[in-house]
């Protein structure tokens, strides 16, 4: 269990079906598919077609609608940065403020003050780099001049700390798909062991490339096969259909506190983290393991000393992707046994796509909102669930649901795992 008991004060969202919580959690509930067509993507010379698109994202306008509701000097920051910056820089800094104002803490912000900021995720910027590569190729002189700056993962961190003058621990890591609860580990040892307060965790967009979606398409991981002419359909968790997971743009943050530092400046609170874990399945190849997801689910309960009937529900990773969907379910089904009749499960990626390194940052905030409505929204396009789906899992459907606590699932290529368990708070 940990030491000191910690909390989620502040969050913030930015995906194709909302960039506001209500906007984004009564988009889900109503089962609205973030997947189009990509727009902002030449995808003529390779076989991806669809995904979740935020490249025509106006950042300038959402900026300006800051102006009045956060401190002068930090919007100053903001315009000057963000307005510069690359598309995956800019919405890190429009979810990081949003975050901040949504915690109430932004006019807290004292100088030298030790909040952390942790990003989630590596080579975040593919899209802006390959153009600047192009540019490269045809006139080395003519390549944006922050390309040094710009084309660094670090360049997140270093912006965030910037606009919103944050003084203590920065940095990122890097875990594939399970970087955003692997940040959210990282913030929370930030205040076990660190004398930190207040921590922010932002999952960026991945700016993806054609270059990045024809490898995965090679690779065989997305779908690029049958739902060409109808995007919306092409994220199908658990259908028998399904070929493979759907690239998409997402970004969220979490603001992470210490209890007792949120209760004393009378914060809200959505939620308490009981405890977050990660793994290697010591595999460098794209396969789960069953084996090491039911062992770090095993291990994340008993340190958190919760008893797997104490689970109300499952934020599952769930791709749609042939093997890996019907690997977590039989994982989840070795760790809940006959509780697995009683227990939730839906799929947030049949409606937003996969958001990639921000997925559990960006589905965290989907389940904290579920949570404390009671509700779960629908998996979507299941038209033929998959006979080995034997659990429910919220087909075609939004169900109200008893939640006070869920598991949120990530799995990252690589073979690394991490999982969250986060609670209702209750005081």
């Amino acid at each position: 269990m940990l030491q000191k008991r910690v909390v989620i004060t502040g969050m913030s969202i930015n995906t194709p079906i909302g960039d506001t919580l209500d906007e984004f959690i009564n988009n889900m509930m109503d089962g609205k598919s973030a997947v189009t067509k990509w727009d902002t993507l030449d995808t003529s010379k390779i076989y991806a077609k669809v995904g979740g698109d935020l490249g025509n994202y106006d950042v300038v306008a959402k900026i300006k609608s800051y102006k009045g509701r956060i401190p002068e000097a930090t919007y100053d920051r903001l315009i000057k940065l963000g307005s510069k910056s690359p598309l995956s820089i800019g919405i890190s800094l429009l979810i990081a403020v949003e975050a901040f104002l949504d915690s109430g803490y932004i006019g807290s912000l004292e100088d030298g003050n030790n909040v952390a900021t942790i990003i989630a995720g590596h080579n975040l910027n593919q899209k802006y780099t390959f153009e600047n590569h192009d540019e490269f190729n045809e006139e080395p002189e003519f390549i944006d001049g922050l390309f040094a700056l710009n084309g660094l993962d670090t360049h997140h961190v270093g912006s965030v700390t910037d606009v919103l003058q944050l003084h203590g621990p920065a940095y990122t890591v890097g875990a594939a798909c399970a970087s955003g609860n692997v940040a959210l580990r990282c913030a929370v040892d930030e205040i076990q062991s660190h004398d930190v307060k207040v921590a922010a965790v932002v999952g960026p967009i991945l700016d993806f490339s054609p270059l990045d979606l024809q490898g995965m398409c090679i690779l065989g991981a997305i779908t690029y096969k049958s739902f060409n002419e109808e995007p919306q359909r092409a994220s199908r968790p658990y259908d028998t259909q399904r070929e493979g997971f759907v690239p998409s743009h997402g970004a969220a943050c979490l603001i992470v506190e210490d209890l007792e530092h949120a209760l004393a400046r009378g914060a809200k609170i959505y939620a308490e983290i009981l405890g977050v874990e990660s793994s290697s399945d010591g595999c460098h190849l794209p396969q789960p393991s069953q084996i090491g997801q039911s062992r770090l689910m095993k291990r994340l309960l008993k340190n958190a000393n919760v008893k797997p009937e104490e689970v109300d529900y499952i934020n599952v990773h769930a791709t749609s992707t042939p093997l890996g969907d019907l690997t977590e379910l039989r994982s989840i089904k070795d760790v809940f046994g006959d509780h697995c009749k009683t227990l939730k499960i839906n799929a947030p990626k049949s409606i937003l796509g996969h958001t990639c390194w921000s997925a559990a940052t960006v589905e965290t905030v989907a389940a904290i909102l579920q949570m404390n409505r009671n509700e779960l929204h629908p998996s979507i396009n299941i038209d033929n669930l998959d006979p080995e789906v034997d659990v429910d899992v919220c087909r075609g459907e939004r169900k109200k649901h008893n939640i006070d606590i869920f598991l949120k699932n990530s799995f990252g290529f690589g073979g690394l795992n991490s999982i969250s368990l986060i609670k209702k708070y209750k005081g």
